[in-house]
């Protein structure tokens, strides 16, 4: 289904409800710059580690459409889980894994209090972002105790840039983009003010700092467009 979220008046702040749910897929194909490759790429990079029974946790799951893509990739018999605090998302994500035959665990959850224990690969796609600041270097500290000794935390986020110049400039280009992907100057304008103080995001050097306060040793960037990064990190 198109995304048409923003086509009239906004009444309340962005959220994952019914109607978000209902275009999510569709939403980040044409909101997100090279959303399906940097998805491929991350899924690429966990197959390369592929083992019998490693578990994948999707933080934000939404949909299911990532953990639905690496299921239909492995060649083994590895343990996908998806955490997400909208039951909107899950219950599309449930019917969508159903209706393939996905054997994928899905959980409705605060994944800021939730356990994590023994994980081998947790995954955030642009989940980060909408954490407080705050509670989201708590977090990632969770993530950090919750992995395996050669686990391994792939994230993905919005960023902004020290040089303002250079961000407004970025955010312009981003805008163009939108453009392009058929949505229109109102339809922008209107989502930017739903998202204002719901989507907070980090410098790179933001991001990297915060890894590595919560311990993590090797961080490094795999993707980046513009003002998009993908940041792969290793206990």
């Amino acid at each position: 289904m198109k995304d048409k979220v923003f086509e009239k008046p906004i009444e309340k702040k962005f959220e994952f409800d019914e109607a978000v749910a209902s275009v999510f897929d569709d939403m980040l194909s044409r909101s997100v710059p090279f959303y399906d490759e940097v998805r491929k790429l991350v899924i690429s990079l966990i197959l390369s580690k592929e083992k019998e029974e490693m578990k994948v946790l999707d933080l934000g799951s939404s949909t299911a459409k990532f953990l639905l893509d690496l299921h239909s990739k492995m060649t083994t018999n590895l343990q996908l889980k998806g955490l997400d605090n909208s039951q909107a998302m899950l219950d599309r994500a449930e019917q969508k894994c159903q209706a393939f035959g996905a054997n994928i665990e899905l959980e409705l959850a605060d994944m800021l209090t939730y356990t994590y224990h023994q994980e081998d690969v947790i995954v955030a796609n642009y989940t980060l972002q909408f954490i407080r600041p705050m509670q989201r270097v708590e977090l990632v500290k969770r993530l950090y105790d919750g992995l395996n000794d050669d686990g391994v935390f792939i994230f993905s986020e919005k960023v902004v840039f020290e040089d303002k110049t250079l961000d407004k400039e970025l955010i312009d280009i981003y805008y163009e983009y939108k453009k392009e992907q058929g949505y229109s100057e109102y339809e922008i304008a209107q989502k930017r003010e739903a998202l204002e103080n719901v989507l907070i995001p980090f410098t790179i050097e933001e991001n990297i700092q915060m890894c590595k306060d919560a311990g993590f040793k090797n961080i490094a960037t795999v993707f980046q467009w513009a003002n998009f990064v993908t940041f792969v990190v290793k206990k």
